[in-house]
């Protein structure tokens, strides 16, 4: 009970600033006080405003927000996200073009569960979109998922990510953007064991912790400076009743919130300041940069507390992939059976929280892969957003990846097989 009270506290904490804001708002945006025509209203609507926005948006899953997509034809192109395979703690989701012939590109984009929604992702989707059929790992925020699902931690994770590479066939090409690196390589390796026929084209891995002692960062630091009883202890709680996942212990999303914002305290504030200035001069919009990017940098989700606690103890603490001795249900996974699907790594110069050095490890591991079937690139002067969106990734990194993904398609046939292996998948 003392861990659902500290969750509902923080809960009535956010509902209580939102209600603030609200009231901020309708107070100092009545006509009467035009008659007063003082700064203070302007001020006090403006606070009101952005500050209702900013503690709403902590409850909210953004919506993916790609309506079109432009064709060879010049034609914009409707898109439409579409659950494909719906499982208790996340959905493969495909983003289907309406009416374009389908494209010979089939990329599988693994996306990162660290607190925020696959969204994060979208401008990546949108960038994918015009050259390649997309589809993406939405991972369900954890305190809408009923205790009665049971647990999900790493092993589960992994599992999910081999059950889509079957559901898609072996002419897939995987993408897994920083957290899930290690895990969309230890899935890959299952599938050489188990369903050498289903595993994909390639596998390149963007930015994520494969030995997270090959650099050290500030991530890597806090993961062997506190012990598992002490996070234990700190970060988890037990989701409290107003979700439909009441009781289920979680990380949760407005504590790795906290987080995220202490670490830049002075530039968040600054950004919130100029915020609430632009609002009382009237120059502020809906939809500009402000908000775009923190509509999304407030939407938190929890995470299940079995896979945070395991994600820190056995690939931070234990360097269970960088010494290969992870298992999945008691399942030893050899990473050193990954033999023909090419694998390439992408990082960035001043990434600060997957530093390089850390992805590049996977190379190492793949000690049964031709180095002909090997690449890599360090992207100069990208941080870790900027590997896998905004400029170093339109016009540097993505063009490398499809050279890759296509030079790649066209070594062997393992295509064949790919009917068989979907519709088993499919009917399982």
């Amino acid at each position: 009970m003392k861990q659902m009270a500290t969750y509902d506290l923080m809960e009535t904490m956010r509902n209580t600033n939102e209600w603030l804001g609200a009231s901020a708002r309708a107070m100092a945006s009545y006509p009467v006080w035009g008659m007063v025509p003082h700064p203070m209203f302007k001020m006090m609507s403006a606070w009101g405003r952005v500050t209702e926005r900013s503690f709403a948006r902590m409850v909210i899953k953004p919506a993916w927000g790609i309506r079109t997509v432009v064709g060879e034809d010049g034609r914009d192109h409707l898109v439409d996200p579409q659950i494909e395979l719906a499982r208790p703690f996340g959905d493969l989701v495909r983003f289907r073009v309406a009416s374009r012939p389908e494209k010979a590109r089939r990329i599988l984009l693994c996306a990162p569960m660290s607190g925020h929604y696959a969204t994060l992702l979208r401008s990546t989707v949108a960038s994918l979109l015009p050259d390649a059929e997309v589809w993406i790992t939405d991972w369900h925020n954890a305190r809408d998922i009923p205790v009665s699902e049971g647990k999900f931690d790493i092993e589960d994770y992994t599992q999910y990510l081999v059950d889509f590479m079957k559901h898609l066939g072996p002419d897939t090409h995987v993408v897994a953007i920083c957290q899930p690196a290690p895990l969309a390589l230890a899935a890959t390796a299952l599938l050489a064991e188990e369903a050498p026929e289903a595993q994909p084209l390639t596998l390149t891995l963007i930015g994520g912790p494969i030995d997270p002692d090959a650099a050290a960062t500030e991530v890597t630091d806090f993961g062997r400076r506190v012990t598992m009883g002490q996070l234990e202890h700190l970060a988890i709680q037990r989701v409290g009743f107003k979700y439909a996942g009441v009781g289920r212990q979680v990380y949760p999303g407005l504590l790795q919130l906290a987080g995220f914002i202490s670490m830049n305290l002075d530039r968040h504030a600054q950004a919130f300041s100029d915020k609430i200035v632009a609002a009382a001069q009237g120059e502020d919009s809906e939809r500009d940069q402000h908000n775009r990017f923190y509509d999304e940098y407030l939407a938190v989700m929890d995470m299940t507390a079995e896979f945070y606690l395991s994600t820190v103890e056995r690939i931070f603490k234990e360097r269970e992939i960088a010494r290969n001795v992870f298992e999945v249900n008691g399942k030893p996974v050899d990473i050193s059976k990954v033999t023909d699907v090419a694998t390439m790594i992408v990082e960035g110069a001043n990434d600060d929280i997957s530093a390089p050095g850390q992805c590049l490890a996977a190379l190492d591991l793949l000690t049964g892969l031709p180095d002909e079937m090997k690449a890599q690139h360090l992207e100069p002067g990208a941080g870790h957003y900027g590997i896998f969106a905004g400029s170093s990734w339109r016009n540097n990194i993505r063009p490398l990846v499809f050279n890759f993904m296509d030079d790649n398609s066209k070594r062997g046939n393992r295509k064949a097989k790919k009917p068989a292996v979907t519709l088993a998948a499919s009917n399982s």
